[in-house]
């Protein structure tokens, strides 16, 4: 019985992770959900947010995703998105300023923007702020 499963993070651009797990946690559109070793297969959906990846020896490690879609075999998990990085590596500044864009964007009802966009970069970097909370959190780091 294996007690990992390989987990493969992938963006348009470039392999983000591929390594082994003893568990992964991911942004499923219906709800997060928990992928052990032997897990049924399953193909859904992703939204904006944070994949963890739980190692072996217990650490574990955050991605952000833009979303995307999910693979899940018993012995492997595959997430593919159009952008991935490592939750460390989120620019929180650069993020805060898109955030306020987007909200100022909403808010101004004269100008014409496409408001559907306007809502998913708002709820994009929403997902990525808590991301960055999350692995404050984990890692004490203020």
């Amino acid at each position: 019985m294996a007690n990992t499963i390989r987990v493969d993070i992938v963006s348009a651009e470039r392999e983000i992770f591929s390594g082994e797990a003893a568990m992964v946690f991911a942004p499923a559109i219906m709800g997060e959900v928990g992928i052990a070793p032997r897990h049924t297969p399953l193909i859904t959906r992703l939204g904006p947010g944070e994949v963890r990846v739980q190692h072996p020896d217990g650490r574990e490690e955050s991605f952000y995703i833009s979303g995307g879609m999910l693979e899940i075999q018993p012995a492997v998990v595959t997430v593919l998105s159009d952008t991935a990085q490592r939750a460390e590596d989120l620019d929180e500044a650069a993020i805060l300023k898109a955030k306020e864009a987007a909200e100022s964007m909403l808010h101004d009802r004269e100008a014409k923007i496409d408001y559907a966009s306007a809502q998913a970069a708002l709820a994009e970097t929403v997902a990525q702020l808590q991301a960055i909370q999350r692995l404050r959190k984990r890692t004490g780091r203020s």
